[in-house]
Parts: C-alpha cells; sequence; structure tokens
C-alpha cells in the first residue's frame, strides 16, 4: 500500500468515531453534492439478514460472465478496505481510491464512515461506467445509506432472522419492515425462503408499491446442469436467489452456470487447501441462523465420505453483543467438543474464557495459536472450521494466505 492511501484510509477511518447513525438525509445531500452518482446505474440491491453477500458474488459473478460490465459494493471487509468496492472482480486500485478519498474528504459532509464508503463506491462506478451494480446493504434496508438510490431493477431478500435487534426491532414482522424498505415501485423482488410472519409483510410492501414478487426458483442454471464449486462449500438456498434474479435479469443459462463455477466469496463458507491437504472452512457465521447454515455444511461430504466428528475441529471467537451461546449451540454436534476459542483482533471482543466454559473448550491467547492447535488435534486429513466475527476469521485468512490487512471495521 502507499503511504498516500495509507493517511488516505486514516481519515476515512477517523469516521468510525461516529458509530452508526440511521437516515438518508445525510447521504441524499451528499449524492447532490456530486452530482446524483447513484443514477448513473442500474441497481441490483440486496439485503438480508444472512447470505446476501453470497447471493452478490455469485450475481456478480454470473453478469461478468454474460460480458456485462460490473460494480459490487459489500461490507465489511476481510482484509483490505479496497475489497468493498470492486468492478468486474477487481478491487478498486490504490490511486483510484486514493483520488476519490481527496474528493469527497475535500467537502464538508457530514457522513460516517459507512455513508462515506457508500459514497465512494457510487462515484467509483460511476467514473467506471459499469452497467449494472449489485448493491449489498449494509444494515436492515430502508434507513440504511444505499437505500438512496432509484427504484432498482430487482430488490433482494435473502433471509429474515433474529440479529441487530436493538436497531431493527425484536421481531420477525419488524425485522423484515426494515428489509422491506428496498423494495420500490416497479422493481421486481426475489426472497428466499421465509418465515410467514416476515413473508407477509414482504407481500404487503410489494402490493403497496406494484412490485412483482416472483417465485423461487431452481438453483441450477439449466436441467441437468452439473456444476463445480472449487473455493465455496454453500449453495442451495443462497445459490436458489441468486439464480431467479439472474433469470429476472435475462441472463444467458451457459453464462450463468460460468459464472457460478468461478464465483469466490472470501471468508463465507470458504475452503481452502494448503499443501495439497490441510483442509479449512472459514465463514462468518456470526449470529445463530448463520450457525444453523453452516452446521448443515460440515458433514461428512467434506472430508471425502469417511470422516467422523473426530476429524473436525472449530476455531471459534465473538463480540460482545452477540448471541454466541445460541451460536456455539447449533455447532456443539459438528466438532465433537474440539472448540478452541481466540478473541477476535477487535475492542468489543468478547470474554473467550466465558465462551469456553460454555462449550467445553481450550482457551487461547491468539488466532494463531487456535489454527496451530486446531491442526494438530485433526492432522492434516481433518477439518478445521474457523467461524464467528468476521474480525477473527479475517485474521485468519489473513494468515492462511500470507496476505497484508488493514484494519478490521464491522461497518
Amino acid at each position: 500500500m502507499s503511504r498516500r492511501l495509507e493517511d488516505n484510509l486514516k481519515r476515512v477511518y477517523a469516521l468510525l468515531s461516529r458509530g452508526r447513525e440511521y437516515g438518508l438525509e445525510r447521504m441524499q445531500a451528499a449524492c447532490a453534492e456530486f452530482g446524483h452518482p447513484e443514477r448513473a446505474f442500474q441497481v441490483v440491491h440486496v439485503t438480508g439478514t444472512n447470505g446476501k453477500g453470497s447471493v452478490c458474488a455469485f450475481l456478480g459473478a454470473m453478469l461478468r460472465a454474460t460480458g456485462v460490465r460490473t460494480g459490487m459494493y459489500t461490507s465489511p471487509h476481510l482484509n483490505r478496505f479496497a475489497e468493498r468496492i470492486q468492478v468486474d472482480g477487481n478491487p478498486i486500485d490504490d490511486d483510484t481510491l486514493s483520488s476519490l478519498i481527496e474528493e469527497v474528504m475535500s467537502r464538508t459532509l457530514d457522513l460516517t464512515f459507512f455513508e462515506a464508503t457508500t459514497l465512494l463506491a457510487f462515484l467509483a462506478f460511476r467514473e467506471a461506467k459499469v452497467q449494472t451494480v449489485v448493491l449489498e446493504v449494509g444494515l436492515g434496508g430502508l434507513r440504511d445509506a444505499t437505500n438512496v438510490i432509484p427504484p432498482p431493477r430487482i430488490a433482494v431478500i435473502t433471509r429474515v432472522a433474529f440479529d441487530h435487534m436493538s436497531e431493527l426491532g425484536n421481531t420477525l414482522a419488524a425485522i423484515a419492515s426494515e428489509k422491506a424498505g428496498i423494495i420500490k415501485t416497479g422493481c421486481k423482488v426475489v426472497t428466499g425462503r421465509l418465515h410467514p410472519d416476515a413473508r407477509a409483510v414482504i407481500e404487503a410492501r410489494c402490493a403497496e408499491v406494484s412490485a412483482e414478487l416472483l417465485p423461487l426458483g431452481d438453483p441450477e442454471p439449466f436441467p441437468g446442469a452439473q456444476l463445480a464449486y472449487p473455493r465455496m462449500a454453500m449453495f442451495g438456498s443462497n445459490l436458489a436467489v441468486a439464480m431467479t434474479a439472474a433469470r429476472a435479469l435475462g441472463l444467458d443459462p451457459q453464462a450463468m452456470a460460468r459464472g457460478v463455477e468461478s464465483t469466490v466469496w472470501p471468508g463465507r463458507n470458504e475452503l481452502l487447501h494448503r499443501s495439497g491437504h490441510e483442509l479449512t472452512l472459514l465463514d462468518c457465521a456470526y449470529n445463530p441462523d448463520g450457525a444453523v447454515c453452516l452446521s448443515h455444511v460440515i458433514d461428512a461430504s467434506l472430508l471425502g465420505g469417511a470422516a467422523t466428528r473426530s476429524d473436525v475441529a472449530l476455531v471459534f471467537g465473538a463480540v460482545r453483543g452477540k448471541n454466541w451461546k445460541s451460536m456455539l449451540d447449533r455447532l456443539e454436534h459438528t466438532a465433537a467438543h474440539r472448540f478452541y476459542v481466540a478473541p477476535p483482533p477487535a475492542e468489543s471482543a468478547e470474554d473467550p474464557h466465558q465462551m469456553a466454559s460454555y462449550c467445553s473448550g481450550q482457551v487461547v491467547e491468539s488466532v494463531a495459536q487456535a489454527i496451530d492447535r486446531a491442526r494438530a488435534r485433526v492432522g492434516p486429513q481433518g477439518l478445521v472450521v474457523i467461524t464467528g466475527s468476521n474480525f477473527l476469521v479475517g485474521a485468519a485468512r489473513g494468515l492462511l494466505l500470507n496476505l497484508k490487512s488493514d484494519p478490521a471495521a464491522n461497518a
């Protein structure tokens, strides 16, 4: 990283001290200041409690495979800030990012970290002349900074479950109402499998604004398609959502298949091999619903069919405010109590001793040591699962792949 970019990122990171603030007024004013960059491309807007990043990754890859110049905006990043803003599958380059930060920070704007980052993305996509942007909501939908866009081509709601309840509400209907805020007049709507309370809210919103709710389609691009997932252990519902949206965009089925097979989504059900074996699964399952999905993935099929729970070890860490007890309850059966609990590299890290006591696990001082102990326990042919906080998974991925990392930011 250049010194110029390092200095500019410090200016953006300084905005983290403001915390989260909701509402569209600040973002609307900032977009107007820059000539409304959010209107320069069509959008697939994606929200959901879990799975939204994976759906974005699938859709981005399928669009690129059809030759569409594609932007993708996701959050948070795992290793490099530039991961958040991608053009045609590549993170924004250092010089462009630096120039945009300087342009944004030179104006008198009253923005949070996430709002400033979203504005940077809109400006980058306009400058790159992208045709379609796959845009991930930061939190909720209705009051999220990304929701300043005009009606999207497609609004996607992957799942509705309990998380961020202090901001979104403590019932599925209330949470669904926040997420339904991305549904606007005339757009098409794709959802994953929803609880009836959440689905009723989505259906009412579609009727209110004359949006078309599409039935969830097949996860295969065409009947009999044989798809390979070289780096992803997960498909099923998230892939069905992405496929349904891709069909609504009119994408070619063969290109859709190529896109899916090329999809990589770092740190989310991501499979890594080292030295031809030593299989590691990275997944940011940071809430109970995510832990349930992960538990369905961890089975003997990942280990060649002959494995048992004794061949699996789990590295776990969480931040304060997360329901880590429910997460561990849902993962308990996957690793036969081979749990190694490490604090995520974040000020908000939860006390690992409490979690280790709850799951009969071992406290380990660092992420690196936890990985080493887990690998030693299961051997080179076993599976190490690293999950919980984004901070933990990002740090582990950096260590395993020898990556340089920017400071983490859970926003």
